[in-house]
């Protein structure tokens, strides 16, 4: 008979032992399903914001001042009554720090009403807190929509595209040492009155 064979067989330390390498591994699939979850939250209140801030666009005052006061008469060869063409308005981008037009610009200049794009942001972080100004950027473009010399206010109908980006994302999984860039997102409608400060 060998000595090793006359040594007792204790097995009560297995479980402990096995139980001590699958745990890391269950831990962090459990945080990364959390933070699963926690990416599609984030996400679905992302796009909400975005929504709701091109719906605020839309029916409240036009950022681009300039856009609101433009009457389209003589653009193009345009007459009081002549159908605008979508490109009669190139892509106006406004930000915090203003507007800035590209392409078809005729009558549009870097004027911004920076209070309707504050109301646009607030409304925004009732969805999402952590939006900032700097996160936002609305564009108008020509639509096909609208009369030259419309007397009953804004003479364009632009498509109003809201556009959140630059979000980050912070998971668990890394110990809260990383972060991840979020996709951009993007919601258009076309511009209704473009006057008021408040939205449903």
């Amino acid at each position: 008979m060998s000595r090793l064979t006359l040594l007792p067989r204790d097995s009560r330390a297995s479980v402990g032992a096995e139980f001590s390498l699958v745990l890391p591994v269950l831990i962090i699939l459990l945080f990364a399903v959390i933070d699963g979850g926690r990416l599609a939250w984030e996400y679905n209140r992302a796009e909400k914001a975005t929504q709701v801030g091109a719906r605020m666009a839309v029916v409240t005052n036009v950022i681009s001042t300039d856009l609101n006061d433009n009457d389209y008469v003589g653009v193009g060869g345009l007459i009081v009554g002549d159908r605008i063409p979508a490109s009669a308005l190139g892509k106006i981008v406004c930000t915090a720090s203003g507007c800035t037009c590209t392409g078809s610009c005729a009558g549009i200049g870097a004027g911004s009403d920076s209070a309707a794009f504050t109301n646009l942001v607030n409304r925004m972080k009732q969805i999402k807190p952590d939006i900032e100004e700097a996160n936002v950027e609305v564009v108008y473009r020509g639509s096909g929509l609208g009369f030259a010399g419309d007397p009953s206010g804004m003479a364009m109908s632009p498509l109003v595209t809201v556009r959140l980006k630059d979000l980050d994302f912070q998971p668990i999984t890394t110990l809260m040492l990383t972060r991840f860039e979020m996709p951009s997102f993007s919601t258009t409608l076309t511009a209704e009155d473009g006057v008021g400060s408040v939205s449903n």
